[in-house]
């Protein structure tokens, strides 16, 4: 169930509430009883490996230009 992050608007507290997507939208009472609170944008970061464990290849250059930030050789 994801999980989704909301902030007080009356004493400033920050928790978090799991439940379906199509509760996302829905008011959420703080902790400490109040109504008045805001859904926080939230992030997510994925990283890992390719799948398989192997590094993802890189197709070979056409032309034997050097690639870099123009493709002419000149940067690397």
């Amino acid at each position: 169930m994801p999980r989704y992050d909301f902030r007080c608007r009356s004493c400033g507290a920050t928790f978090e509430l799991r439940r379906a997507m199509a509760q996302a939208n829905d008011p959420a009472v703080c902790p400490q009883g109040h109504p008045d609170t805001v859904k926080l944008l939230s992030t997510v970061a994925v990283t890992g490996a390719a799948s398989g464990g192997a590094a993802p290849r890189q197709a070979p250059s056409a032309g034997g230009g050097g690639g870099g930030c123009c493709g002419g050789g000149c940067c690397g």
